[in-house]
């Protein structure tokens, strides 16, 4: 009898916590760069007390929104055919980048304002460039294995495939996603071109 009250009180807290994370993360989709507590927990529909006895501080929050945006990040991943042509392979690559950054623009936004304040954001940004290498290295791992600096290399790839050049592009000249994909297309063609 015990077992189960503590398994649906576990439950409830489980969903209250993922409630929250929801209504962080919309917010942010909303372009509300810095929520504060008392909108996360009234788009939640909580109290903030319901909010700090789930999440201790706004730290384990971020954190918990972090986990959440490296999930949905997770989702649009696709298997790229490492067999295929380098043009394809390219295209594949510019494509995938492009539903990703445009998944995690609003998060990635917020994060640049709170990355000085909170480790979880920091970790986040080194994660996401962790991830984004892992990908360069792998689609494009025939062309490194015959580069003369293959870390110089892989260093430009992700310069120009990064969220920071997406932003400049997507942000500062608000160029619509298919023109950045485009200019990031070109941009690692021209770097693999001598290879």
């Amino acid at each position: 009898m015990e077992y189960r009250q503590t398994d649906g009180r576990m439950q409830r807290s489980e969903r209250t916590r993922a409630l929250i994370v929801q209504a962080h993360a919309d917010l942010l989709r909303e372009g509300v760069l810095k929520p504060t507590a008392t909108m996360i927990s009234e788009r939640a529909g909580v109290s903030r007390r319901t909010l700090w006895s789930n999440f201790r501080d706004m730290e384990s929050l971020l954190g918990a929104t972090v986990a959440y945006w490296f999930r949905t990040d997770d989702e649009l991943r696709v298997e790229i055919d490492l067999e295929a042509p380098l043009p394809e392979r390219i295209v594949c690559f510019c494509a995938e980048r492009e539903r990703r950054l445009v998944n995690i623009a609003p998060a990635a936004r917020a994060a640049v304002l709170g990355e000085p304040d909170y480790a979880a954001l920091r970790a986040s940004r080194r994660g996401h460039i962790d991830r984004l290498r892992r990908d360069v290295q792998q689609t494009f791992a025939p062309e490194l294995a015959s580069a003369p600096e293959p870390e110089i290399l892989v260093d430009a790839l992700t310069a120009v495939t990064s969220w920071n050049a997406w932003s400049l592009m997507f942000d500062d000249h608000d160029y619509p996603a298919a023109r950045c994909r485009q200019i990031m297309e070109r941009s690692v063609r021209a770097l693999l071109a001598s290879v």
